[in-house]
């Protein structure tokens, strides 16, 4: 058992990052007179594998209740930080010392299984990152502490599809998320406005009219003929990720996984349709392949500033990627619904994210529980995810807050033209997708990355069809 665990969590760490790797209202969707740009603070979105080293920071009352708590981004330790001292003031007879420890990515969640196998050894809570969650949920029974109870007065107003992804096979919240992960389409006004001789505001008009896929494609190729330049498109589409794909099967309402119960089915109508059509956009030279596979990579962040690509579907985590590291892009960019195949589909889905859960090592199991779901699912606690981390909360309640969701003081806000909770509000709760990562997630995105997209996106002409079939019967050895 234990070895076929660790395994799995090994093959698992090799492909977390293929997890990370998807209507137009009337009006502007907020859209703001003035930008400035953003302040010049790091962020990290709990996708990356960013620390290298293990660091350690202890909070609190030394004297109170102590916490141990294990991630692997640095800033998610600090969040925890800040909001044990909001707990204390709030709790003073029941206060909270915590130890944070940030271990290197593949290392900790290595540590963390084995732990949890051992029965010894575990923190009181610890993030998972997403990919890896059904190895720790495989041990529910045994291993996590369920959220139910404790998360119960926050339910009303988080959203559905992000909690769902942190259950168990026995329909229990074992996991509590950072963000929505809600996939938007991201446009870059200024660069369409210049080639198409027309105003930023012209240009919103245009973008806000895109229902369609069909409109999408209409569009693009408006501005290519416009701007009448080899080496520039309207998008790129990826070979390194499954972004586009789980955007397609969110608005058919399909799931390849098969979820907990059914088997997995990766020739679906969605899927098929999205890769036909990213094909035929390849071949009339509305789009490219993504410089090293998905754009969130140097390469892909230097092609977004070079403007050889103006838009493309991301998750709204990947707002930071813009003020870290292109920052010289504020004021150019447009938030906005994603396509859909058909009107009235869904038209976003979660995608990436950590849930943080409390094991049944922890000798303070209610406590951690309450502390836990409240820095992640009070108002307060998604205050400080905006601020410092840059997130989607989760927590409904805070979108249609204009001290919260309109705050010219935050960065994200700054940066973009519109503000991001008006597409978020906009999108709305029951048009916001999931997908299941569950024990057969990896071997999926792994074929997916390392063949099935290569096949047919750098070779427009291979049968979609077959590409898939051979997708099917890699996944139905392992099943």
């Amino acid at each position: 058992m234990k070895k076929k665990l660790v395994s799995a969590l090994m093959c698992a760490a090799m492909v977390s990052t293929m997890f990370m790797g998807g209507c137009g209202s009337g009006t502007n969707g907020g859209a703001k007179g003035t930008e400035t740009a953003a302040d010049d603070v790091e962020q990290v979105d709990d996708t990356e594998t960013a620390e290298s080293e293990v660091v350690t920071n202890t909070y609190g009352d030394a004297s109170g209740t102590h916490l141990e708590m294990w991630t692997f981004v640095e800033l998610h330790g600090q969040h925890y930080g800040t909001m044990v001292e909001q707990w204390n003031k709030d709790h003073p007879d029941q206060t909270i010392e915590i130890t944070c420890t940030t271990y290197p990515y593949s290392d900790m969640h290595t540590k963390l299984l084995t732990s949890l196998e051992a029965g010894t050894g575990a923190p009181d809570i610890c993030d998972v990152e997403v990919g890896q969650f059904p190895n720790v949920v495989a041990g529910q029974d045994k291993w996590l502490v369920p959220l139910d109870d404790y998360a119960s007065e926050y339910m009303d107003t988080m959203v559905p599809a992000r909690m769902q992804t942190y259950q168990g096979a026995d329909g229990h919240y074992y996991g509590a998320p950072y963000h929505v992960g809600a996939t938007v389409m991201y446009y870059n006004v200024a660069a369409m406005a210049e080639a198409m001789g027309i105003s930023n505001d012209d240009v919103i008009t245009k973008i806000d009219s895109v229902v369609t896929w069909e409109d999408y494609e209409s569009l693009g190729n408006e501005y290519i003929t416009a701007l009448g330049e080899d080496g520039k498109y309207w998008t790129s589409v990826d070979t390194g990720g499954t972004d586009w794909l789980w955007l397609a099967m969110a608005e058919y309402g399909d799931d390849w996984t098969g979820g907990f119960d059914n088997p997995a089915n990766v020739q679906l109508e969605s899927v098929s349709k999205m890769l036909t059509m990213q094909q035929s956009w390849l071949k009339d030279g509305i789009a490219e392949v993504s410089p090293d596979g998905h754009v969130d990579l140097e390469a892909g962040f230097q092609n977004i500033m070079d403007h050889n690509i103006v838009s493309f579907p991301k998750a709204m985590w990947y707002m930071s990627r813009f003020t870290n590291y292109m920052p010289d892009e504020a004021g150019n960019w447009y938030i906005a619904k994603c396509p859909v195949f058909e009107a009235g589909q869904v038209c976003s889905v979660g995608i990436g994210g950590t849930g943080t859960v409390v094991t049944q090592q922890s000798a303070a199991q209610e406590l951690a529980a309450e502390f836990l779901c409240w820095a992640k699912m009070s108002e307060v606690g998604e205050q400080n995810i905006w601020d410092t981390l840059g997130f989607d909360v989760c927590n409904t309640a805070c979108w249609t807050q204009d001290s919260f969701a309109h705050d010219d003081n935050n960065q994200y806000n700054k940066f973009f033209i519109n503000y991001p909770y008006d597409v978020l509000n906009d999108i709305g709760l029951d048009n916001i997708g999931k997908i299941s990562v569950v024990a057969i997630s990896p071997t999926i995105n792994e074929y997916v990355c390392n063949t099935t997209l290569n096949e047919v996106l750098e070779d427009p002409d291979y049968s979609v069809e077959d590409a898939l079939q051979e997708l099917q019967d890699a996944v139905d050895m392992e099943q």
